[in-house]
């Protein structure tokens, strides 16, 4: 059976620490400054991680790739499945009309930019969060911003902090209350 060292490189935690993030590093360089495609960037940055776990924490291979294969099923069935539920639903209200019926609704309560920043935002939103989660209400809210009027990254930003009150309550697995716990004994 494997067992991970937390200090495998010279002994050292902080060492062990920053090789283990160099997957992340070349993440983001390979989208932020080579703006190369996620899914290659991905791939990319799940290879470098594999060698480091094999090379410097002496993982066997074939854990490494179950554990790949983990990392993959879990990123696609519960966040996967719910964000494409959601961008599916969001073209459904666009190609049906609902969306500019939604638009027009929102602008109606106020021509004011940061009541709309509230209503759509924070409140549809956290609705959202409830609904779908996994940043889909970052992507949803930001465009009906945009579409209200809001400059790109001004809607981005917005949507963002919206989105942190209502997270700690959005999406998640399943999982027994407390209370049922106390029931069942």
């Amino acid at each position: 059976m494997y067992r991970q060292e937390l200090a495998p490189v010279a002994g050292s935690l902080l060492v062990s620490a920053l090789l283990a993030a160099i997957p992340l590093v070349a993440l983001f360089l390979l989208l932020g400054v080579l703006r190369m495609r996620a899914w290659i960037a991905s791939l990319i940055s799940l290879a470098i991680a594999a060698v480091i776990a094999i090379a410097a924490w002496g993982m066997p291979v074939g854990q490494t790739a179950d554990a790949a294969l983990l990392g993959a099923a879990f990123g696609f069935f519960p966040i996967l499945w719910i964000v494409i539920n959601a961008i599916w639903l969001y073209n459904m209200t666009v190609s049906t009309g609902h969306f500019d019926v939604l638009r027009r609704s929102f602008s109606r309560i106020s021509g004011d930019q940061r009541m709309q920043a509230v209503i759509i935002a924070f409140c549809f939103g956290a609705l959202m969060e409830a609904l779908a989660g996994f940043g889909t209400p970052v992507a949803i809210t930001s465009v009906m911003l945009i579409a209200l009027g809001f400059k790109p990254i001004k809607a981005a930003s917005v949507a963002l902090v919206a989105n942190t009150a209502p997270v700690a309550f959005g999406a998640r697995w399943p999982c027994p209350s407390p209370h049922s716990a106390r029931s069942a004994a």
